[in-house]
């Protein structure tokens, strides 16, 4: 009797334990285009489309590989009104003798909740099985963090190095330290040239999923008409290998900047084919060590990128299982105001966020400075409402997925749990986003002015959020400064500043 293996759309790995384990001359593996799954918040064209095209490639390669693959495109499964993971595997039970039902563990609260609840059901051996698109696996991530009142990213990060021994002589870090972030916060600058990301021509398979996806989903956020994106296991390693070779050099001193005139800048665009099973993590960490050893990438580049993979990838992911369904609730701030309508458009005033909302909805992309210093950082500052923000970037972003989005959302952006993944909010005026790049010279407002209508409103929202959650700062070693800053200016400019925010916060859309 042969065994069932559910593969979700974000387990796309051809090398994993789960299929290392099955008989293909008896066993069947299911994979399905849900409803479900594509709408439970807008989620970007783009995002369905790469999803959609990489699961019909990859089911096409299981098969030539031997594998027995049933395979549910979404006209199927929604005239079927197969519509959940649920209802999909019930049926499928049903049309053969099964003994036994495999899945590889999901990486979302919800379907790990749905999965779990049919095992409960099903009248037969039901195991779930760990995946392969992280370096450490749940329980690894789950054992660290046991115990720890304050499991800071840094603490895990060495102890993740020395574990791995990427980028180690022994006991001791390469180079002699850990973290080399000082060196990688240089400033956009204008004779900047970085190269083109490799694009790739949809086959006759993608532009089908094209076709489906512009039909099914009209309405939501991205645009196909560029669609170029890597949907190959094999397309992805030449992503990796145009990165290594034209980009990683320089991404080291640029991640942090901001370009006016590119939104990809020296980034490696590599985190939706990693997230989606296209590309191993450890893989590409070790695609960058060599790099390094070879004399290709400087340290501090390579150091860096590391440290987002190996580093915060998996630190996300771990706090994510850590924090339970119930961190999708927190809301510390009290940060209850609704997006203003640009949010879906970006059609506002200021520079830096139309950028990165455009990129972010018509690209589905947008780096992670823009996701957190600009978009982010003006949702704190605005006291948006942090589910609403939460569905945003889930929605918008073709590498987002709840477990890596919920924390650097809420957590890290939105410091909505009140410090436990960040020690102090990412906050900051438009004086950070003029240092970092450019954006600043091509904007309607001036960065120099806190106040009145040709004033950045980053300036004023700045000091409006400080002196709204002082008290709740106070004991903050790192936001004393700030702090001291605020109560040092004169009653009158304080006045004037919130006096201005006011106005600010009660026009949104016109800003």
């Amino acid at each position: 009797m042969p065994k069932l293996l559910l593969l979700l759309g974000d387990q796309l790995d051809q090398h994993q334990s789960a299929l290392e384990a099955l008989n293909k001359n008896q066993d069947h593996i299911l994979m399905a285009e849900l409803a479900d799954e594509a709408a439970y918040v807008p989620h970007n064209k783009i995002k369905i489309a790469l999803i959609f095209s990489a699961m019909r490639h990859f089911a096409n390669a299981l098969d030539k590989a031997g594998y027995q693959v049933i395979y549910y495109d979404y006209l199927q499964t929604t005239k079927a009104g197969l519509h959940s993971v649920s209802q999909l595997v019930r049926h499928q039970l049903q049309q053969s003798d099964y003994n036994a039902f495999h899945y590889v563990e999901p990486e979302e609260h919800r379907l790990d909740s749905e999965l779990g609840n049919l095992e409960q059901e099903l009248p037969l051996t039901v195991r779930s099985l760990s995946g392969s698109n992280f370096i450490f696996t749940r329980e690894q991530m789950l054992d660290w963090f046991s115990g720890r009142k304050s499991p800071r990213m840094e603490h895990y990060y060495r102890w993740a190095r020395q574990h791995t021994g990427l980028l180690m002589e022994g006991k001791q870090p390469v180079g002699g330290q850990y973290n080399y972030d000082k060196q990688n916060r240089q400033p956009w600058k204008d004779t900047l040239q970085p190269p083109s990301v490799l694009a790739f021509t949809p086959d006759e398979i993608t532009q089908q999923v094209l076709e489906l996806v512009q039909e099914k989903f009209p309405d939501n956020p991205g645009r196909l008409d560029n669609f170029s994106l890597a949907v190959t296991s094999s397309e992805a390693r030449q992503a990796l290998d145009d990165f290594i070779h034209h980009r990683l050099s320089a991404f080291g001193d640029f991640q942090d900047a901001l370009a006016d005139n590119t939104n990809t800048a020296f980034h490696s665009l590599l985190s939706a084919y990693i997230n989606i099973g296209l590309l191993n993590p450890r893989q590409v960490c070790s695609a960058a060590v060599k790099a390094y050893e070879n004399g290709q990438a400087p340290l501090n580049a390579v150091e860096g990128f590391v440290r987002q993979i190996l580093g915060w990838r998996e630190y996300i992911r771990g706090l994510y299982w850590l924090c339970g369904p119930q961190y999708a609730s927190k809301n510390a701030l009290n940060a209850y105001e609704p997006l203003p309508d640009w949010f879906w458009n970006g059609n506002t005033h200021m520079r830096c966020i139309s950028q990165a909302v455009k990129s972010s909805l018509d690209q589905a992309y947008a780096h992670h400075i823009q996701r957190l210093m600009v978009i982010g950082n003006f949702a704190l500052l605005s006291a948006l409402d942090v589910k609403q923000v939460c569905r945003w970037y889930l929605a918008v972003y073709m590498d987002a997925f709840e477990w890596v989005e919920l924390p650097n959302t809420l957590g890290m952006a939105l410091y909505a749990d009140d410090g436990f993944v960040a020690s102090k909010p990412y906050a900051a005026s438009g004086r950070y986003i003029n240092k970092m790049g450019n954006h600043c010279k091509h904007c309607v407002y001036n960065v120099n002015q806190a106040t009145g209508n040709k004033a950045c409103p980053f300036n004023a929202l700045y000091w409006h959020f400080i002196h709204r959650h002082q008290h709740r700062f106070s004991n903050n070693p790192r936001m004393s400064l700030m702090l001291s800053q605020w109560h040092k200016k004169p009653a009158e400019d304080q006045h004037a500043l919130l006096e201005w925010s006011e106005h600010l916060l009660s026009n949104m859309n016109a800003l």
